[in-house]
């Protein structure tokens, strides 16, 4: 097979470029500008592209398929040579799909939790030594790339990003993927640019739920009424299985569950609990027993970014998550707050994304950082312009958010200043975004904020 990548440098798309070289296809590809770690990663296989730009030359009737992805615009001169040659033009979850047509998929959906619901199975399938392929939002451990593709597996785990496919395809990525099994962990409004509404958002969940197959099984999270009013979209074959958080208690700072005996964790948080119940259930549909799923679990260490721990001292630890949306963020903080009810709650959160940086997005977050002892929001007016969205101001924020001891920073200079000047004895540092803080190190601030 002779597949192009019009847009090979972004992060789920080099991924995929990596696992297709590795199945044996021929891959080329083309962007107008690669960022690490994808550049190097190409690199080494052998993939980057010679120059940056768009060569319409490199697109030859020979190739067996084109996929486009997000980067590239409707007028890319490569798409359009494509389309001149009545070439296969894949959306990056629709190639997925193609790939894995065959297989049973487990397909995880929902606001929040994806990309940990994702891993738990993957790295619980790992252990018991079940062959898989797979597709998850972010790099983890024991796993060398996001995308895993192959000739023999039965078996397919993916994230299901509700984003849009491409810019000739703008359905939501999950509505490509057909689950046989589909996990919905919940649903908050998110993605403003793209769902301007909740009820717009919600019917994405909607339209997921009618895409199970026959004699399927949909696993989604009782306590989200949402998820609740759209169950009966599935077809009146689909096995519609509600969850909750197993059983569990924290001693010591260690989180045990308490089902079939007690299974010591590496991992906290209400909201982990839950993600972890919908893997377990998942993972019984493909025969795993669950006192198997419970060995494995027990050696789970978490996903990068959500909850993982960047810094430590005797008196002191810092973690960083991913956390940016008003529901993520509410749960992200309400698990540290619990697992360390006697420490001091330092949380300090970016804005950065579309949604959050849209004004009219501000009230979705009122009360989400209450529950902290010191809570600070940090956005960069100029990422708010490069977005062409509408100026926000600091009280904009403070009133969004609704916290009486929040602090708004908008240089991030003095947002290091501030943090320096807190006390960090018998206190959680909690850091929050999907960016950096305009180019912060932040593990290593980290480490020597504690220190």
């Amino acid at each position: 097979m002779k597949i192009h990548f019009i847009a090979i440098g972004g992060s789920a798309m080099h991924n995929l470029a990596l696992a297709l070289y590795e199945k044996g296809y021929q891959v080329s590809g083309s962007d107008d500008e690669i960022f690490e770690p994808s550049r190097g990663r190409l690199e080494k296989a052998g993939l980057l592209p010679a120059q940056w730009g768009w060569y319409p030359e490199k697109i030859t009737p020979d190739l067996d398929a084109v996929i486009l992805g997000m980067h590239a615009r409707e007028d890319n001169p490569e798409l359009i040579r494509a389309q001149e040659l009545g070439l296969r033009i894949y959306s990056y979850p629709e190639y997925l799909y193609e790939q894995t047509k065959d297989k049973t998929r487990i397909i995880i959906g929902g606001s929040h939790g994806k990309t940990t619901t994702t891993s738990m199975i993957m790295h619980v399938l790992k252990t018991c030594g079940v062959e898989f392929d797979y597709m998850v939002g972010a790099l983890l451990d024991g796993f060398d790339t996001m995308v895993h593709l192959s000739r023999s597996s039965k078996i397919a785990v993916f994230e299901g990003d509700e984003y849009l496919s491409s810019p000739i395809d703008l359905r939501p990525k999950f509505h490509h993927y057909r689950p046989d099994i589909a996990i919905l962990t919940g649903i908050a409004w998110d993605h403003m640019n793209v769902f301007p509404t909740f009820d717009n958002y919600v019917e994405q969940f909607a339209h997921f739920i009618e895409t199970i197959q026959e004699n399927g099984t949909l696993i989604y999270y009782q306590g989200d009424e949402n998820i609740g009013k759209i169950t009966s979209r599935a077809l009146p074959s689909v096995k519609i299985v509600p969850y909750n958080a197993l059983p569990h208690a924290t001693r010591c700072g260690t989180t045990y569950i308490q089902s079939d005996g007690e299974t010591e964790l590496q991992i906290f948080g209400l909201h982990n609990m839950q993600n972890l119940a919908a893997a377990c259930l998942a993972c019984q549909e493909i025969g795993i027993p669950k006192s198997d799923f419970l060995k494995a679990i027990s050696t789970y260490k978490g996903a990068a970014k959500r909850l993982q721990k960047i810094a430590e001292t005797p008196q002191s630890i810092a973690y960083l998550d991913f956390a940016h949306s008003p529901s993520k963020l509410k749960a992200t903080i309400q698990a540290v707050k619990e697992q360390y009810p006697g420490k001091k709650l330092i949380a300090c959160m970016e804005l950065h994304t579309f949604s959050s940086l849209n004004a009219a997005f501000l009230p979705q977050y009122k009360n989400c950082m209450d529950q902290a002892d010191t809570s600070i929001v940090f956005f960069n007016p100029e990422v708010v312009a490069h977005k062409k969205l509408p100026t926000i101001q600091e009280e904009d924020v403070k009133k969004g958010f609704a916290c009486e001891h929040l602090q708004v920073f908008t240089d991030n200079q003095r947002l290091l200043e501030y943090l320096k000047q807190q006390k960090y004895q018998n206190s959680v540092l909690l850091i929050m975004t999907s960016g950096n803080f305009s180019g912060i190190d932040i593990k290593a601030t980290a480490r020597q904020l504690l220190n």
